[in-house]
């Protein structure tokens, strides 16, 4: 006994197979999913810098401090709580910033590292192990940038002691600071710059030139001694800084 489908669904079977593929291709040949959107801000960021550094003074004597390690010659000079970069100085509270150059004869290269460096703070044995670049990004600032929070407390406690009588609202100027919030798209662009002037690593042309941390919090006042310690491929050497 055979079964047969109506004629009438044959066709509408047949009518199906037949639209398939084209419904595929329909499918294919759709507009495809937006791309998400960099901000302008970041998409202009400077990466193309990433990982070089700065530019290298014209010999290690245009540093305040220079030592010798083989045929290895370090310039280096203290910054302080100072981040220098192309773009702008930085500023960051729990760290301190050394730029270092790295020169050689003609054409010659070099194992860089800040892993090399560690840093002698007033004599103390212990010296402080230089630091990753990321670590500073935590609390990195722009002296130049005022932040609209800052503004908007000044103007109310301007206004506070201007209306009220005998400057009875005076005891506002002790309070705390409110909390500065930095946008986001300004971090990002700090993070890079410092990203930029650290010091390149693996094996570089010389000369090279960047910048190391070491964490570090104290005020200036109270260091009386530096010494820039480097231990390398080359050799070892201690370089006296300037505080």
């Amino acid at each position: 006994m055979q079964f047969r489908l109506p004629s009438g669904l044959c066709a509408l079977s047949v009518a199906v197979l037949a639209l398939a593929p084209g419904l595929s291709l329909s499918g294919q040949d759709g507009p495809p999913p937006p791309k998400p959107s960099i901000p302008q801000s970041i998409a202009q960021a400077p990466t193309a810098r990433v990982g070089k550094g700065i530019p290298p003074r014209a010999n290690s004597g245009e540093y305040l401090a220079r030592g010798q390690a083989g045929a290895l010659s370090i310039g280096a000079e203290f910054d302080e709580h100072s981040v220098p970069t192309p773009e702008a100085t930085l500023t960051t509270e729990d760290y301190v910033a050394v730029e270092v150059g790295f020169f050689g004869a003609p054409g010659a290269h070099a194992m860089v590292s800040s892993a090399n460096f560690s840093l002698r703070v007033n004599g103390k044995k212990a010296a402080l192990p230089a630091e990753q670049f990321a670590v500073v990004f935590r609390n990195l600032r722009d002296p130049s940038y005022a932040p609209p929070e800052l503004e908007e407390a000044k103007s109310s406690k301007a206004g506070s002691i201007g209306s009220g009588a005998g400057g009875a609202n005076q005891s506002d100027l002790g309070s705390t600071p409110p909390p500065i919030h930095i946008p986001p798209a300004m971090e990002r662009a700090m993070q890079l710059e410092v990203e930029n002037a650290a010091l390149p690593e693996g094996d570089r042309a010389l000369p090279v030139a960047g910048v190391i941390f070491f964490k570090y919090g104290g005020l200036r006042k109270g260091i009386h001694s530096l010494e820039l310690l480097y231990t390398g491929p080359t050799g070892k050497v201690t370089i006296p800084l300037q505080p």
